[in-house]
């Protein structure tokens, strides 16, 4: 049976609520999968085969690049052919081998993208090893967490983390053995290592480890499992998501059929910018597929302020980010804009305007004002290298006048997708010169069904008009299960649909637009997920204040509170600092406020919360929440909608002052 939307095709019926069970919406999947999913390439059994296969295709293609110093400056990217990594792969597998790791056996890698990080995952595929990113923004003691939990042998470390890696011991000690720095090592670290028990190397001794050995690479099959990747999402310890081979083989194929759909197809000649976490599945993804098409990957110097050097150094053709990277650009855009005299800023705006008003009429971005993109628009592509043909954004959701903007001035396609940890990344992704999925995550990629699972408690229908519900996927690219926690497996796969906690809305061309979250779980722009419940238990532990609402969204990077402060507490801090006037005007006045943010970054850092996790500003409401303003349930529970509503005025107001520090 055909959908009536567009982008997409319905594989199975929709099911009425019965015996107590939500009602499901049809099963969709995308217009390009509707004769079948696309199968992997012939061939590709697992990771290591789409780095050997493209090692065959292309040995002296440029593979990894990058920006060395010279007399105190970064010069020109220097590049390691496909040929030249696989030869440093070998050696490093071999020296893993040496070292006593068996296949099987769990890798740790932990520091910024470098060629070194995609020479050891390498080498992990190669022998079947799990590669284990280690990543330290999941907060204090995750570190040690991941090495005790998926029980790291040995670890990878980028040479100025090494002194960090450290402090997990002795407590990482009962599994990590070997140490391999990606740099150097120097005598007092070899020191305090050797007095751990432990073995470290530089990277060329460790290379060098391998050069007299010869290990037999094992076979692998799709259903090996390639990366443990530790995700946070809920209250506790990180969790270990399974990955295997078969997620990720069959997702390039899903995205191969997407881009030669869209006549987009990736080629040897891309060039892409990885600066995006490859601890994190989507660049994993992006760049697997890079590998796969024999294209160059060329690494940023880890500094946010100097990306812009970067890309104008390295000229990608394809530059995935993050909401907030995109949200800088846009702003400097909008800041080079208003510095200009009247006349300028009026081409600008003329130009953009016709230039919109003929891609909304349903023109290619090409073609909507070829004159205005080589008058106007041109420098704007030339800031990003003056290459970029595709923009993709995810791990947050992307603000609409943020993406209209970029569609617009940056010459090129702005993709915005959806996908999870889970779900091997891109589950979701909008289309090109497609302006109606503006604000959309675009339909499903072609190699998985979704649908729309009814939250009657929510007032989510997914058989209503305007089809809203939880967000269900099925398909080969879902994990295998989370590290060590089958119950937590079984909470989120049932019958074989991985269920997101993301509430989504089917928009009438068949693309999906987020709207909210089943649980009080959402991700900050930068794509960390923040459990608010959680954290108001542990604020709520400061005595001066009665109760406090943490609020976030997937629009800002930071968290922000309202509180009703302790009457008594507030008073008396106020007549100990010479603070005269009511409770109601102390509550409105900066010291008092300062204050209160104090205690609750104080208690935040007694309970190690994560950085991202300390709200930034602070909002003392002097009326306790109370049902009269349907602010609370019978019950007491905080009715955030409600609250959200309530506030509003005053959030935004704390969010404009955060904003313009």
């Amino acid at each position: 049976m055909t959908s009536s939307k567009r982008f997409i095709v319905e594989v199975e019926p929709a099911v009425e609520a019965k015996d107590g069970k939500p009602s499901l919406g049809p099963v969709y999947r995308s217009i390009y999968a509707k004769d079948g999913f696309p199968p992997p390439i012939p061939g590709q059994e697992s990771c290591w085969d789409v780095f050997r296969m493209s090692v065959e295709k292309y040995p002296d293609n440029r593979m990894l690049g990058t920006r060395h110093l010279v007399d105190g400056k970064h010069g020109p990217y220097v590049w390691l052919t496909y040929k030249q990594v696989y030869e440093k792969v070998i050696r490093v597998g071999n020296a893993i081998r040496a070292c006593g790791v068996e296949p099987g056996s769990p890798c740790g890698i932990y520091g910024a993208n470098c060629a070194e990080w995609v020479i050891a995952m390498e080498a992990c595929n190669a022998h079947g090893l799990y590669c284990v990113p280690l990543y330290d923004t999941l907060g204090a003691g995750a570190i040690e967490f991941i090495i005790s939990h998926a029980e790291v042998k040995i670890a990878f470390v980028e040479e100025k983390k090494l002194p960090e890696l450290l402090k997990t011991f002795p407590a990482a000690g009962e599994y990590l053995k070997t140490i391999v720095s990606f740099g150097k090592v120097t005598p007092e670290q070899r020191k305090q290592v050797e007095n751990l028990g432990l073995v470290i190397h530089s990277w060329e001794e460790f290379l060098s480890l391998g050069d007299d050995k010869n290990f037999d690479l094992p076979l692998k099959k799709k259903t090996d499992i390639c990366t443990i990747m530790y995700t946070s999402g809920t209250t506790g310890d990180p969790k270990g998501v399974l990955i295997s081979n078969n997620c990720i083989v069959t997702m390039m194929a899903g995205v191969k059929r997407l881009l030669d759909s869209a006549n987009e197809s990736l080629n040897p000649n891309d060039v892409y910018l990885s600066f995006l976490p490859l601890a994190h599945i989507f660049d994993r993804l992006i760049e697997e597929c890079f590998i796969n098409n024999g294209a160059s990957i060329g690494f940023w110097r880890g500094d946010v302020k100097l990306l812009v050097e970067d890309i104008a150094e390295l000229k990608p053709t394809i530059f995935c980010a993050v909401p907030r990277v995109l949200d800088r650009i846009y702003g400097g855009m909008q800041q080079k804009t208003a510095a200009n005299n009247f006349i300028v800023r009026s081409i600008f705006n003329l130009a953009y305007s016709y230039k919109a008003h003929h891609m909304k009429a349903g023109k290619k971005h090409s073609e909507a004002s070829p004159l205005s993109d080589k008058i106007v628009f041109s420098k704007v592509k030339k800031a990003l290298g003056g290459n970029v043909r595709i923009i993709l954004s995810g791990a947050a959701p992307l603000a609409s006048h943020v993406e209209a903007y970029l569609k617009v001035v940056a010459c090129c396609h702005v993709l915005q997708g959806y996908g999870l940890t889970e779900t091997c990344a891109g589950s979701f992704v909008s289309l090109p010169n497609e302006m109606d999925m503006l604000g959309t995550v675009g339909p499903p990629v072609p190699n998985l069904d979704a649908r729309l699972v009814s939250v009657p408690e929510m007032n989510y229908d997914a058989l209503s008009s305007t089809p809203q519900g939880e967000v269900c996927i099925r398909g080969d690219v879902l994990f295998s299960g989370y590290h060590k926690r089958e119950d937590l497996t079984k909470e989120v796969l049932v019958d074989g649909w991985f269920h997101t906690g993301d509430i989504g809305e089917w928009q009438p061309n068949g693309s999906l637009k987020i709207i909210d979250r089943k649980k009080n779980i959402f991700k900050l722009s930068q794509g960390e997920y923040v459990a608010v419940e959680n954290l108001e238990n542990v604020f709520g532990q400061v005595s001066d204040i009665d109760s406090v609402w943490i609020y976030g969204n997937s629009f800002e990077s930071c968290l922000v509170a309202i509180v009703n402060p302790n009457k008594q507490a507030v008073e008396h801090f106020a007549e100990a600092h010479n603070i005269s006037g009511d409770f109601e005007s102390l509550c409105e006045n900066p010291k008092v406020k300062e204050y209160i943010l104090a205690e609750l970054t104080r208690i935040g850092k007694d309970k190690k919360l994560k950085g991202f996790e300390f709200p930034k500003a602070v909002h003392l409401d002097p009326v306790p929440f109370d049902m009269e303003r349907d602010l609370l349930t019978p019950t007491f529970k905080k009715k955030r909608p409600q609250m959200l509503k309530h506030y509003q005025n005053v959030i935004d107001n704390m969010y404009k002052t955060i904003n313009k520090k």
